[in-house]
């Protein structure tokens, strides 16, 4: 409970009179005031630029367009005007000059007298860029100049747009003419190329039908006439042929006369086989000769007689081939003999074949020649035709067929070919809503800094009498936490309510505000006690330090490159980002590791605080003992 009686004992003394209550009240509301006033004040400048007061100078004197008068110079003027982007003022030129001069315009938009006349020299022989006239004065606001700029490039670019959109619908009406003529050109070249087509293709088709039918003529010749020369010794070489198949029919049947008596003979010898087997038993029974001795013999004899069984076997199939044999030759001499008849009229039908096909491929050949003379005629027509519709249609096809809407549609874009698709992956509402991490971190910052005015870092009576630097130590960062953490609370509902700007993790936004305060609250602590005075100091110049460091209003790496160094260390630009993460719904992961950055700064900060609490209860130096110049 000492803490806690160290923290009230604190808090009742920067609450015992009406001007310290009034102190205290007005240094916590400093973070809130310079949040608060700052984001509103700056809440959406982008918005208001409708106030922002800019001279309009028209003096074009117009043109002819297509016999036609423009003034593209009072269009514009009229276009402005109507979108009133800025407070547009149309004046003269010598009205301008000198209210650019004396801070009643920021910058001034000339068209000169010959605005129109640019524009037009594209569709003549001298063709000139129209210019668009910026006059700024940096007295006036550096960034109206800047501004003036972007308004000015989109002056340019709607010019350029609107130009663009009139010379190309005109380019294209007359391509639609040219395609309307082109296309009655390509009809009748498509007939004559039709027409020579079907020629060529009639002849083409005799001429291959023609070909075909002499190839045909020759072969049948050629054969012909080598089976007409084969041919002339058939009817003498079929009567030799007939003679001897005749010869061997004969011999033949003899053969087989012979080799069914062989048969029948081998085959009655092999039927007495079994009568002798028993006979010879009936022998071996009458002598004095063993049983194995009698087996022995009977084995022998049955040797013989299975191998005149094995004999027997093959005669008669032998037989049985021979008779085959017979029977072939026979029907062989049969067929030669028919052969040998009729040999003597096949011979002379071949030779009138031969002499008709030589007549016919004559004919065929002299056709076959004219009709590929025809045939190469009419390709050649044919290709000219083809060519010439070939080359019409692809001029044609090469014109887009658009209707007048289309052409429209077309020249919009080809005026303007580009149009940007944005997306973001989380997004601040307004400017302010941009700007307030930078400006809640500074704000917790200055607020911390300011409470040290009139807060004690350490209890210098608590660490004389209880000997706890630890304790002491907490206590004197706990009463700076706490009401930062109370203006912190204020500065959140300015933002949320006051401003209204959406925070899309408003708890842990809120938490980690609180332990951004904290943190700064520790590091200026640990200042303090290590050095005094001059550490109050030195938290001025690490506020001022971390001001340019933090990377809250251009990208941190635009920075130098020692300063990006400390970008990476400081925490203001820990509490920067991670206050972005959690207000505009961004990763949660990087907001983390910004919490811890925090609690590591914190932590270091604490253990420095304690450390010096430390030597201050073992022995003091005369600086311990010198009053300080601040709190």
């Amino acid at each position: 409970m000492k803490i806690v009686h160290l923290v009230a004992s604190e808090l009742k003394r920067l609450t015992a009179s009406s001007m310290a209550r009034l102190a205290l009240v007005a240094l916590m509301l400093v973070p809130v005031l310079y949040a608060g006033l700052y984001l509103w004040a700056n809440n959406d400048p982008y918005g208001n630029l409708k106030d922002v007061p800019v001279a309009l100078v028209v003096e074009d004197t117009g043109s002819t367009l297509d016999g036609k008068a423009v003034n593209y110079g009072d269009e514009v003027r009229d276009q402005l005007l109507k979108d009133a982007s800025v407070g547009w003022q149309v004046t003269t030129a010598a009205d301008a000059e000198q209210g650019v001069r004396d801070g009643k315009f920021d910058f001034i938009l000339t068209l000169g007298p010959d605005f129109s006349s640019a524009l037009t020299s594209a569709s003549g022989n001298a063709p000139e860029q129209a210019v668009v006239k910026l006059t700024t004065n940096d007295t006036n606001s550096f960034l109206a100049t800047t501004i003036a700029g972007q308004v000015a490039e989109k002056v340019r670019a709607s010019i350029t747009e609107r130009v663009g959109k009139e010379a190309a619908l005109t380019l294209l009406n007359g391509f639609a003419t040219v395609r309307t003529n082109l296309g009655q050109a390509v009809d009748g070249a498509t007939q004559l190329a039709d027409g020579s087509t079907t020629a060529a293709a009639g002849a083409l088709a005799l001429a291959q039908g023609s070909g075909s039918a002499n190839i045909g003529a020759l072969q049948l010749n050629d054969g012909l006439q080598q089976l007409q020369a084969g041919s002339a010794d058939l009817p003498a070489q079929a009567a030799a042929l007939n003679d001897g198949a005749q010869q061997v029919a004969a011999g033949n049947a003899e053969l087989s006369t012979e080799a069914t008596q062989v048969a029948s003979a081998v085959q009655d010898a092999v039927d007495q086989v079994p009568q002798a087997r028993a006979d010879i038993v009936a022998l071996l029974d009458q002598t004095d000769l063993t049983a194995e001795q009698k087996a022995a013999i009977l084995a022998q004899l049955d040797q013989v007689g299975t191998e005149i069984d094995k004999g027997n076997a093959q005669v008669q199939d032998a037989n049985a081939k021979i008779g085959e044999l017979a029977t072939g030759s026979a029907a062989l001499a049969a067929g030669t003999q028919q052969l040998a008849d009729n040999a003597p009229t096949l011979a002379n039908g071949i030779a009138s074949a031969a002499s008709g096909a030589s007549e016919l491929s004559s004919g065929i050949t002299q056709i076959a020649q004219g009709s590929a003379d025809l045939s190469n005629g009419l390709n050649a027509l044919n290709g000219g035709a083809d060519t010439l519709r070939d080359g019409l249609a692809d001029g044609l096809a090469d014109v887009p067929d658009q209707t007048a809407d289309q052409r429209e549609a077309a020249a919009q874009t080809i005026s303007d070919p580009v149009a940007l698709d944005t997306s973001a992956v989380t997004k601040a509402s307004n400017y302010g809503a941009g700007m307030a991490p930078f400006f809640i971190s500074l704000a917790a910052w200055i607020g911390i800094y300011a409470l040290f005015l009139i807060v004690k870092p350490l209890s210098r009576r608590a660490l004389t009498a209880l000997k706890k630097p630890l304790t002491v130590t907490t206590a004197g960062w706990l009463t700076p936490a706490i009401l930062g953490a109370l203006q912190m609370t204020a500065v959140f509902g300015i933002i949320t309510l006051a401003l209204g700007y959406q925070v899309e993790h408003g708890w842990g936004m809120f938490g980690f505000m609180v332990l951004t305060s904290a943190t700064f609250a520790t590091i200026i602590l640990a200042l303090n006690i290590l050095l005094g005075s001059v550490g109050q100091f030195l938290g001025l110049v690490l506020m001022v330090l971390q001001l340019v460091t933090a990377g809250g209003t251009f990208p941190w790496q635009t920075l130098p490159g020692p300063l990006q160094v400390l970008h990476n260390i400081l925490p203001m630009s820990h509490a920067v980002d991670g206050i972005r993460q959690l207000m505009y719904g961004g990763n949660l992961d990087l907001a983390a590791g910004d919490a811890t950055a925090l609690l590591c700064w914190l932590l270091g900060a604490l253990l420095v605080s304690f450390l010096g609490a430390r030597r201050m209860t073992r022995h003091r130096t005369l600086r311990d003992l010198r009053p300080s110049l601040i709190g």
